[in-house]
């Protein structure tokens, strides 16, 4: 069974910045296509970024320019480098790999 685990979130004000990581326990995460998700009190999850086995990265409109995702393959983790944080990126962001989600880390922006 693949387990991730998210960390890295946090408090922090708008326009600071803050990585987060997901490290998977298990080699199934070394192939394929991995993602960023989240979800605002209230809204529904939504897709943040991905990235294929082979580094390709796709954005959504909200984050694209401020947000970096990559993946360590060696320490099989992946990350989110966000940066300019805004306060509408307040949510809980969850690692995911297939059908496979990790707990969440609690993002919140504000002065």
């Amino acid at each position: 069974q693949v387990q991730l685990v998210e960390s890295g979130g946090g408090w922090v004000q708008p326009g600071g910045s803050l990585r987060l990581s997901c490290e998977c326990f298990s080699n199934i995460c070394r192939s394929g296509i991995m993602a960023w998700h989240r979800q605002a009190p209230g809204k529904r999850r939504e897709w943040v970024a991905s990235i294929t086995s082979g580094g390709v990265p796709n954005y959504s409109s909200a984050v694209r320019g401020r947000f970096t995702i990559s993946r360590d393959s060696a320490k099989n983790t992946m990350y989110l480098q966000m940066n300019s944080l805004k306060p509408e990126d307040t949510a809980v962001y969850y690692c995911n790999k297939g059908s496979t989600w990790g707990q969440g880390t609690q993002v919140t922006v504000s002065a």
